[in-house]
This record gives C-alpha cells, structure tokens and sequence, in this order.
C-alpha cells in the first residue's frame, strides 16, 4: 500500500483520491482553506483518508500529487517533498492564471514550471487531459479493445513506469511523450485534451498538437 498525499481537493484531487483508495491506497488530502472544510470530503472516501494541511500532505506523502491553479504553485511545500515523485495535473487558464508570457510564447510548460519549483522531485504530467468525472467511470480491463488511454511525461523513468502501472490499475493504456519539456502537446487546447481516445488515436493526436496555441 501507498500513502498518495494529494495538494488540492478540487475535482481532479478527489477523483484521483477516490480512484488510489479504491486500488487500496491511502489518501492524506490537503486545500487551500483547512483541514476543517473537508469533512463532507472524507466522509465520502471513507476510512483510508485524512484531511489535513498541504504541508502534513506533503510529509506523509510516499507519492503526491499536486493538482492546484497554476498561480498557486508557488505554495506547494518544496522540501517535504524532495526525492518523491509528483504528480502534476496542472493546467494554465490564462483567465484564472493571468497571461504568463513564457507559456503563452511556446517557452516553457505548465509541468516544467513546477519542476523547476520541486527542484529535488520528480514531476510527472498525470490527469491533467481528462474531466473529473471521467476517472473513475471511463476505465477498463487491459486487453479491452479500444482501451481509453492518457498521456504522461517526466525526465525520470520511474515516475513515468509508477504513472504507467497506475494508469493501468485504474483503467486506461499510457502513451509516454517524454521528456517534460514535451509535455505541451496535451496541455489545454491540443488535440489530446479532455477527449476520449485509444491509445493510436492518442499518438496521433499527440504528434499534430501546435505548439503555441
């Protein structure tokens, strides 16, 4: 069993948490507003999670996840989580975010942004191309044809081989667009984004994606 500490309770955080405690994880899950507000939260995930601060997140966490506005990266706990693999999910909406002109430019990545505040983690870009909804309702057995698939991308092969194995547990094949730089081409508004796709249609969708969008 794994502890999965999860910044940021919003509909991705507790899809994912919901999905880990069904595979038999753990859950300790942090928000913005305190451990007090997501009573409802944890009662509906049951026993094998916790609330708590994104810091007590961050240090009970064996893999995290982080799955907050981009803006608010810079608040995710740096040395609680050196050495661990992380989770990105993260997305850039310029209309939350503000316009950020290295991301707007083709210059960098949401992903890579967060790597370079987790200098001492290993990010991995996880979830970030399908709705909340569609976690825990849209998986299937491996071997099923036409098998959903999402996308992952890391500079570190065991955060990819760890995303890989629970894509597979959960329902989905894996298409890997490693290195992180590359992980813009299922950023917002690509082709792969938010649509449900095997895993050739995946690559393909992938290999067209424009870089600045």
């Amino acid at each position: 069993m794994t502890t999965y500490g999860i910044i940021g309770a919003g509909n991705i955080g507790s899809a994912v948490a919901e999905a880990v405690i069904k595979l038999g994880h753990d859950v300790v899950i942090a928000n913005s507003r305190g451990p007090e507000t997501l009573a409802d939260l944890i009662a509906k995930l049951g026993p094998k999670a916790r609330a708590a601060t994104a810091q007590e997140a961050a240090e009970a966490a064996e893999v995290a996840v982080v799955t907050v506005p981009l803006k608010a990266i810079d608040q995710v706990p740096v040395e609680p989580l050196a050495g661990k693999i992380v989770l990105d999910t993260n997305n850039y909406y310029f209309e939350r975010d503000g316009h950020i002109a290295e991301l707007d430019e083709g210059r960098a990545t949401t992903s890579g942004m967060l790597q370079e505040h987790l200098p001492t983690s290993q990010v991995v870009k996880a979830f970030n191309h399908i709705m909340a909804a569609d976690i825990n309702t849209t998986g299937s057995p491996a071997g099923t044809p036409d098998r959903r698939a999402l996308a992952t991308a890391s500079d570190y092969p065991e955060a990819v081989e760890l995303v890989t194995r629970l894509y597979d547990e959960i329902g989905f094949d894996t298409v890997d667009t490693s290195p992180l730089s590359e992980s813009w081409r299922v950023e917002r508004d690509r082709p792969a984004y938010v649509v449900r796709q095997n895993k050739e249609e995946l690559e393909a969708n992938l290999a067209k994606a424009p870089r600045t969008v």
